[in-house]
C-alpha cells in the first residue's frame, strides 16, 4: 500500500535498527546455552553450525548487495528481516541438529539481504553527510534495545529456554511486515525493467563495485583490514565463552548457573558501551564524524588488541571480564564511524553492492580463520586467543597508513 510509506526515513531507521537490536539479543541472549541443553549439540555440531552461518553469509552477500542496487534497497530489507525471522523462528520451536543448520541458511542468507542495503538506503534517503551522523546516534539506540532484549531474554529463558528464540524471530517477522507498509524509498531509481532481465547489466553493477575498491585507497584498505578482522575474530568470538567457563562463578540471586551469569555479563556490557559511547560523542565527536577518522579507528583497534591479549593472559576473573568488555565497547564504537567513512567514498549507483563485498572479506576470513584456531585452541586455548590478537596487529597501522593520502582527491 504506497499510501502508507510516508515515514520519515530517519526516525525510520532508527526504529528499524532499535527494533532488530532488541530482537536479536531477545533470540540470541541464551541461543548456546539452547543449542547444548535443549538441541543437545556436541562441540562438533556447535562449530558447524556456525560454520554454516559464515558460509552461507559469504555465498550470498554480493548477490543480494546487486539485487539491491538494481532494484529496491527497500525491497532487500524487507524480504531479508522477514527470512531472519523465518530462521530464528525454525530453531526456536525445532530444537535438532538438521533444523538449526536450516535456520542458519535461512539467518545468513536474510542478513545478506539486509546487510549494506539497510545503509545504503538511509544514505541515499538524508545524503552521505547527514548519515554519518545518524549512525552514530542509531548505534546508540540499538545499545539500549539490545539492553532491554537482553533483560526480557532472561526473564522468559527462566520460564523456557526456547521461548525468548520463538519471540524473538515472530517479532522479526513483523517487524518485516510492518517495514514492508511504512518504510519509503523516494531516492532510490531502479533499473529500468527491460534493463534487470540482462545478466550483462548485473555483471556491469558488480564490476564497477570492485572497480570502487580496487582504485579508491579508503575502500581498498577497508576491505583489507575487514579481512583481517575476520581472519582474527572469529576464534575469539567462539572461545572467549570456553575460557569464562573454566571459572568459578559466584553465587548471585541464589545460583551461580552459567546462563544468569552469561545475561549479567550481556547487561552490563552494554551498559558500558552504552555509557562510552555517549561520552565518546560528547567530548570527542570532531574524531568520530571527521571526513577521515584515521585517528579514532587506529585508537580503537589498538584497544581491540589490548582488550584480546589482555583476555588472553587473564588469571583473576575480573581482569577476564574487564578485558572483555574493553574489546566489545572498541568494537561498538568503531561499526558506526567505520560504516559512515566507507558510505563517504561510494557512490549511489554500487553503494549496497560495496558495502556488501566487504562484509563478505570479513565472512572469508572467518570461514578461512576459525577453523585452523579452533582446532590451535584444542592444544592450547590462550594460544589460540593470543593467535587472534597477532592477526589483529596490523588493523591499527594500516588506519594511520591512510592519514598521508586523506587529502588526496580520490579517484572516480
Amino acid at each position: 500500500m504506497p499510501s502508507f510509506r510516508s515515514a520519515d526515513p530517519t526516525r525510520t531507521y532508527y526504529v528499524y535498527r532499535a527494533s532488530w537490536s532488541f530482537l536479536f539479543a531477545l533470540a540470541f541472549a541464551l541461543s548456546l546455552v539452547y543449542y547444548v541443553r535443549d538441541a543437545g549439540l556436541d562441540p562438533l555440531q556447535m562449530v558447524l553450525v556456525g560454520t554454516t552461518l559464515e558460509l552461507t553469509c559469504f555465498l550470498f552477500e554480493v548477490p543480494t548487495g546487486i539485487v539491491a542496487d538494481l532494484y529496491s534497497r527497500r525491497l532487500s530489507i524487507v524480504i531479508g528481516v522477514l527470512l531472519i525471522g523465518a530462521g530464528v523462528l525454525l530453531q526456536g520451536l525445532v530444537p535438532t541438529f538438521v533444523a538449526i543448520l536450516v535456520a542458519q541458511v535461512l539467518w545468513g542468507a536474510g542478513y545478506t539481504f539486509t546487510s549494506g542495503a539497510d545503509q545504503a538506503w538511509i544514505s541515499d534517503e538524508i545524503g552521505t553527510d547527514r548519515a554519518a551522523r545518524v549512525f552514530i546516534r542509531a548505534q546508540q539506540f540499538e545499545l539500549a534495545a539490545k539492553f532491554a532484549g537482553t533483560v526480557t531474554a532472561g526473564a522468559l529463558g527462566l520460564i523456557s529456554l526456547p521461548l525468548p528464540m520463538v519471540a524473538g524471530g515472530a517479532g522479526t517477522i513483523v517487524l518485516g511486515l510492518l517495514l514492508a507498509l511504512f518504510m519509503r524509498e523516494q531516492n532510490f531509481h531502479p533499473t529500468p525493467r527491460s534493463e534487470r532481465e540482462t545478466f550483462r547489466h548485473l555483471a556491469e553493477t558488480f564490476k564497477h563495485g570492485v572497480s570502487v575498491a580496487r582504485q579508491r585507497p579508503v575502500v581498498r584498505t577497508l576491505v583489507v583490514i575487514s579481512l583481517i578482522a575476520g581472519l582474527a575474530s572469529e576464534a575469539f568470538d567462539r572461545l572467549w565463552t570456553v575460557k569464562l567457563l573454566e571459572y568459578d562463578f559466584p553465587t548471585v540471586f541464589g545460583t551461580s548457573d552459567p546462563a544468569l551469569w552469561f545475561t549479567l555479563l550481556a547487561l552490563a556490557g552494554t551498559i558500558l558501551s552504552l555509557t562510552a559511547s555517549l561520552l565518546l560523542n560528547r567530548f570527542w565527536a570532531g574524531r568520530l564524524q571527521a571526513s577521515h577518522p584515521t585517528i579514532a579507528l587506529a585508537t580503537l583497534a589498538a584497544v581491540d588488541v589490548l582488550g584480546i591479549f589482555l583476555f588472553a593472559l587473564a588469571g583473576p576473573l575480573w581482569l577476564a571480564l574487564a578485558a572483555l568488555w574493553l574489546r566489545d565497547i572498541a568494537d561498538t564504537l568503531t561499526t558506526p564511524v567505520h560504516s559512515g567513512w566507507l558510505n563517504r567514498h561510494i557512490d549511489s549507483r554500487s553503494r549496497a553492492t560495496v558495502i556488501s563485498m566487504v562484509s563478505q572479506t570479513n565472512a572469508i576470513g572467518q570461514v578461512i580463520g576459525g577453523p585452523p584456531l579452533g582446532a590451535f585452541g584444542r592444544v592450547s586455548l590462550r594460544g589460540a586467543l593470543l593467535a587472534s590478537g597477532l592477526i589483529w596487529l596490523p588493523i591499527p597501522a594500516l588506519y594511520l597508513r591512510l592519514k598521508e593520502s586523506r587529502r588526496t582527491p580520490e579517484p572516480v
